[in-house]
């Protein structure tokens, strides 16, 4: 009986350790420059206080970063960018077409926020009246949530900026 119960907690604990290798991937993995205040809270639960409430969206010509730096200071390498494009792949495609979890992002240059054809986006995503220009998505890459609040893509974003603009530089030669 005490092996089956060892078995047991085996496949548990693989899946448990699956499902979180699962979730780092899509929020792009740790950052050494998180502090663990940014990590959710074990309980939530538990009575917390209430969320302040959400910033406005910056306006859908605002190309500000939290951290200030700006798309032109940077050179994307389009080989780098495909590596860091492996972390938006259990999502979206860049094959014109392929809609998975996410819209197909081939084109995402220059093409107006939620306008695939047969892809369900957000209300948010929707009516932002963004158009995706290289600066618009070195913004909402650093954090989607706060570019588009309320958008469905569940995403912490990518806080090194170098490759922002690698992804970005990639995604331009879809």
């Amino acid at each position: 009986m005490q092996s089956r119960s060892i078995k047991h907690t085996g496949w548990l604990s693989l899946g448990v350790a699956a499902t979180a290798l699962t979730l780092a991937a899509c929020s792009g993995g740790s950052d050494s420059s998180e502090s663990a205040d940014t990590a959710p809270a074990a309980n939530t639960a538990a009575a917390a206080p209430a969320a302040p409430a959400a910033a406005a969206a910056p306006a859908a010509s605002d190309t500000a970063t939290v951290s200030g730096a700006t798309l032109a200071s940077f050179t994307g390498d389009p080989a780098s960018g495909e590596t860091v494009f492996l972390q938006c792949k259990t999502c979206h495609e860049v094959q014109a077409g392929v809609n998975k979890i996410g819209p197909s992002l081939a084109g995402i240059v220059g093409r107006a926020a939620g306008t695939i054809a047969g892809f369900n986006y957000s209300p948010a995503n929707k009516n932002s009246g963004i158009t995706w220009t290289k600066e618009k998505l070195f913004q909402y890459l650093e954090n989607p949530q706060r570019v588009v609040p309320g958008t469905k893509m569940a995403f912490a974003g990518i806080p090194d900026e170098q490759k922002r603009a690698d992804v970005i530089a990639y995604l331009e030669q879809q």
